[in-house]
């Protein structure tokens, strides 16, 4: 009952707060679009807090002495809501990859807009991967690190991986390192439930890949890569707090 109490109580701090953050960013639209993403960082953060502090949910970083300073690929995996808020906690200007359809949100659509976040259309298929990678070079001109999510959704921590080529697309058409993310929020945080577990998600920065590999050696090398990690802190217990 506990911790249906908890999640109860988070949850609805968790989306009066994006409200807020939302409301009071209204000014931002007239401001660079860097003002919007420091703000959605520090909303991050706030998030982060209250996931600690009603949940007894602590994140654990290690490797991030390995990240590397300006325009960078960014490939994480997907196993719940939290990883969407945190990874923006960790880089100096980040962009993500977004389904198209989150920029029809209102408020919440328009300014990942003003963000310039890299909205994606699925069902266009090639097309598709043209205007990403467009987009994304852009950003990338201007220091940004890009966020994608290799498999395309949330999946649950049981599942076989399913990499998507999208990923590999985009490391083949830009001259950037990538910077593969493993982690076990899906310990906690489940994909379809309402529940937070207490415990400790593990958020683990592997080595970059540097540019240069051919589009299949390099999914090949960050599927294992990912996935090898992942494996290693979903064996590791995450303790009731």
């Amino acid at each position: 009952m506990l911790i249906i109490a908890r999640s109860i109580l988070f949850n609805t701090l968790f989306y009066l707060t994006i409200l807020v953050y939302l409301i009071a960013a209204l000014p931002t639209f007239a401001m660079p679009y860097w003002v919007v993403v420091e703000l959605v960082k520090l909303c991050g953060r706030t998030c982060l807090w209250l996931l600690k502090a009603i949940c007894r949910i602590d994140v654990e970083f290690t490797g991030l002495d390995k990240i590397p300073r300006g325009p960078l690929i960014v490939a994480a995996k997907h196993q719940s809501f939290l990883e969407t808020f945190v990874l923006l906690t960790l880089f100096a200007a980040p962009a993500y990859i977004i389904k198209r359809e989150l920029m029809w949100i209102p408020l919440f659509g328009w300014y990942m807009w003003k963000g310039r976040m890299v909205p994606v259309d699925r069902g266009a298929r090639r097309q598709a991967l043209t205007v990403m990678t467009k987009r994304a070079r852009a950003e990338l001109g201007r220091g940004r690190q890009i966020i994608i999510f290799p498999e395309g959704t949330r999946r649950p921590p049981s599942a076989p991986p399913a990499y998507k080529p999208g990923v590999a697309h985009l490391y083949g058409e830009t001259d950037v390192p990538c910077l593969p993310i493993a982690l076990n929020s899906g310990l906690v945080w489940g994909r379809r439930t309402f529940k937070r577990y207490p415990g400790t998600v593990q958020i683990e920065i592997l080595d970059p890949i540097p540019p240069g590999l051919d589009k299949e050696t390099f999914l090949e090398r960050l599927q294992q890569d990912i996935e090898t990690a992942t494996s290693r802190l979903m064996d590791q217990p995450t303790p009731a707090a």
